[in-house]
């Protein structure tokens, strides 16, 4: 496990150095926000790369699917258990951010709503794997549930295109924040591969205990 202990560590220093430029940015110039909007540091690379890992639990389900590979099972399991982690952590501080800057930690956005349901659906999908005892049924059952579940990822994506939200668009970012914004997203993916695959080998090596 020395190469992913290597990952974090490298991933956590990227982190850190994200961390120390965004604080060191000045406030907002809204009254409103000041320094709240900091949590865009943290927020964005939760969203993102939890993103990112219900991608790799998509494509992992269909490998499995298709080889009968239960490596892939562990990778697609594990993948959705970081996402899990990571979206959770990105709809808590997106209600520290709702309360200072619309009033309320909850307003029913459609942003907030749909991320909410996606929530809901991933914790269905691991109450689903521990429902089932044969490890060859699990797999599959999960694997086709984790393939419907991903339509969550860009409902959640365009709801506020296609719907009114007050949730900030994005369109263009200068140097100053985008700079340590990238390297905090990049650090979270990074942290995400180094979880998923220490998690995967401990599996393994669990399945190999339990059979002797």
């Amino acid at each position: 496990m020395q190469k992913e202990g290597a990952v974090a560590v490298i991933a956590s220093a990227m982190f850190l150095f994200a961390v120390y430029n965004a604080v060191t940015l000045p406030p907002s110039p809204s009254d409103q926000l000041r320094d709240n909007y900091r949590i865009i540091f943290f927020h964005l690379p939760s969203a993102i790369s939890s993103f990112v890992a219900f991608t790799v639990t998509l494509v992992s389900s269909i490998l499995y699917l298709t080889k009968g590979d239960f490596m892939y099972d562990l990778i697609s399991k594990n993948s959705a258990k970081g996402g899990f982690f990571l979206i959770t952590g990105a709809l808590i501080s997106g209600s520290i951010w709702a309360n200072v800057a619309w009033g309320a930690y909850w307003n029913w956005d459609p942003r907030q709503t749909t991320v909410l349901i996606l929530w809901f659906v991933y914790a269905a999908y691991f109450a689903l794997r521990e429902s089932i005892d044969a490890p060859a049924d699990r797999a599959r059952v999960s694997s086709i549930y984790a393939i419907f579940a991903y339509v969550t990822i860009p409902l959640a994506y365009i709801s506020t295109k296609i719907f009114f939200s007050l949730h900030p668009q994005i369109e263009s970012i200068d140097i100053e924040i985008g700079m340590p914004l990238g390297i905090g997203i990049l650090s979270f993916i990074l942290l995400l591969y180094a979880y998923v695959s220490v998690n995967c080998r401990l599996d393994r090596i669990e399945e190999v205990v339990l059979s002797e």
